[in-house]
């Protein structure tokens, strides 16, 4: 048997080499990890002896020279007796119990990863003309901000002391048979310090509740149900992680005069006969302004026109839609006899009006 092949190395392994293969068939080959299974104990059995073998640099001399090892080696390994660390002089960081406390220990070490702070999430209300121009709200929020008597650290300060448990040494051993293991100390998580007690405001969370009011800038052109973000108004973050964002949903009112489609607006306007007979330039009051519409001759009722870039500003590509106005024929409700006759006086004129119409129509 090569103990080098058992090993998985190359005769020119160095002892970092051989404790670290060992390390890795231990975890896979160890009766605890296998029980029952012989196949796996015979090759673990292998896997000792090769490691006691080459670990010693004594032994090692003598293997390369082509000499076998002693009954008195494999009487140790077939007893398991090299577990017993306490008693022999074999390094201590290739135990069995070794082998799992470094992974523990590895991982207790590792510093917390901060965690980002929750987003939080408002509604606010807004007139049709502010939602268009946009606008300054002032509002009241609460969120999980910085605990400030613990400055975020969730913990008290306290004068350092040794854990009571481990005394100091950050870990905790135990003995099962002739085994060995270690694990961190669970009191003060392996630095043998005693642990500091939790913040009393916040709970050991090193967040507390806090309310404050701010001005949301509301940008022009924000349609209903859309979100408008404030960055880092939400919950701050943990163990040092970002802080959060506050979404406001706009809820935008309507508008008795005006409505909105996509960017678009649309709006309905009253024109007279005459107006519509012999066209007119009507003034509308916009939302950012006055709008002037030229009411050609001849329009027709519900009749559109369509005036560029005079819509709502996307909050996207600031673009502006288009004022969309459609046309409504009226009548005054009341007629005099003058009024009455220049009708009739109409009607007889373009007789044909109605003839044309009903077989252009048809057509």
């Amino acid at each position: 048997m090569d103990l080098y092949i058992v090993l998985g190395l190359q005769p020119t392994a160095t002892d970092t080499d051989i404790k670290r293969a060992y390390r890795r068939l231990a975890r896979r080959y160890h009766p605890d990890i296998n029980p029952g299974d012989h196949t796996a104990e015979a090759r673990f059995r292998q896997v000792l002896e090769a490691y006691e073998t080459l670990i010693d640099r004594e032994r090692r001399t003598r293997y390369d020279s082509g000499q076998q090892p002693d009954d008195a080696s494999r009487t140790r390994s077939s007893g398991f007796e090299g577990f017993d660390f306490s008693t022999r002089g074999v390094d201590y960081s290739a135990s069995f119990g070794d082998l799992f406390a470094e992974v523990l220990l590895e991982r207790e070490s590792r510093p917390p990863q901060g965690e980002r702070g929750s987003d939080r999430h408002q509604d606010v209300t807004l007139s049709f003309r502010d939602a268009f121009l946009g606008v300054e709200v002032p509002l009241t929020i609460s969120r999980n901000d910085v605990c400030a008597p613990c400055a975020g650290r969730g913990v008290t300060q306290a004068a350092p002391a040794a854990c009571a448990m481990c005394h100091g040494s950050g870990a905790v051993r135990s003995v099962r048979g002739h085994m060995v293991f270690s694990r961190t100390c669970t009191a003060c998580g392996g630095n043998g310090r005693q642990r500091p007690r939790a913040c009393r405001t916040c709970h050991g969370t090193g967040l507390a509740m806090r309310t404050e009011s701010v001005v949301a800038r509301i940008p022009p052109g924000v349609s209903d149900g859309e979100l408008v973000r404030l960055a880092h108004k939400g919950d701050a973050g943990i163990r040092g992680g970002g802080p959060g964002d506050l979404y406001l949903k706009v809820r935008v009112e309507a508008d008795p005069v005006f409505t909105r489609e996509g960017d678009d607006l649309h709006v309905t306007v009253a024109v007279a006969v005459h107006e519509a007979a012999l066209g007119a330039r009507l003034e509308l009051e916009g939302l950012d302004g006055p709008v002037r519409v030229r009411i050609p001759p001849g329009t027709q009722s519900g009749q559109r026109f369509r005036l560029r870039e005079r819509g709502a500003p996307s909050t996207r590509t600031g673009a502006r839609g288009d004022l969309i106005v459609e046309t409504r024929l009226m009548l005054p409700a009341v007629l005099d006899e003058r009024s009455k006759e220049l009708l009739r006086e109409f009607g007889r004129l373009n007789g044909g009006l109605r003839s044309a119409v009903r077989d252009g129509g048809a057509a």
